[in-house]
């Protein structure tokens, strides 16, 4: 059983980073109306809030899970498994610099 899920892990690494990385860099800015930012002439008001994004957090959240499942096999795997963890760091990586590049 533990292999599966160690085998599974691998796979959603490998799979999750050229993912992520075409997902974000695919995403098209949202456009910004003139008129509020015309609207608002105090420069408190016209930095955004924080945005939530619970996708990609959940995503983070399924890699780190992913992450602490391939340190704690048992097994090597070949070198497949360290393969995977940098996979997986990678792709945290980049989950990470999309929160930053919304906020």
């Amino acid at each position: 059983m533990k292999k599966w899920v160690t085998l599974w892990a691998v796979g959603l690494a490998i799979l999750a980073v050229p993912l992520l990385q075409s997902a974000f860099h695919a995403q098209p800015a949202s456009p910004q109306p003139a008129v509020a930012a015309a609207a608002t002439p105090n420069p408190a008001a016209a930095s955004p809030a924080p945005q939530h994004h619970p996708r990609i957090e959940a995503a983070i959240q399924h890699l780190e899970e992913a992450k602490h499942e391939l340190e704690a096999a048992p097994e090597e795997f070949h070198g497949h498994r360290a393969k995977a963890i940098g996979h997986v760091n990678q792709a945290l990586e980049e989950c990470h610099r999309a929160l930053e590049s919304v906020r």
